[in-house]
């Protein structure tokens, strides 16, 4: 009996992430990351995310449990380079994400 289930692909899996993670989260992204895009990059810190999330009806346990800001294949597939920035356990800063353009999608 031959099996309907297969692997994953790289690609399938960032699809099926998009699908997984609320709307709210990228309109969340999206807003900081178009009022602070400098024409570079733009900084967005985690904290602003959870506290407009959280506006949103989003509960923080929920967001961090589903991982939900774990965006960055999602936004890399979008054009933008992502990279995410927290502090060590003896550093205090605010954890982030920069956002860069790629160039072209």
């Amino acid at each position: 009996m031959a099996a309907n289930v297969r692997p994953l692909s790289p690609k399938e899996v960032v699809e099926k992430k998009i699908n997984s993670i609320p709307d709210a989260v990228f309109e969340v992204f999206n807003e900081l990351i178009a009022k602070d895009f400098n024409g570079a990059y733009a900084i967005v810190k985690q904290k602003e995310v959870v506290k407009r999330l959280v506006e949103k009806g989003l509960k923080e346990k929920e967001i961090y449990e589903n991982h939900w800001l774990d965006v960055e294949d999602v936004y890399w597939k979008a054009g933008w380079k992502v990279e995410y920035d927290k502090p060590a356990y003896n550093e205090s800063y605010d954890a982030y994400f920069e956002f860069r353009s790629r160039g072209k999608k």
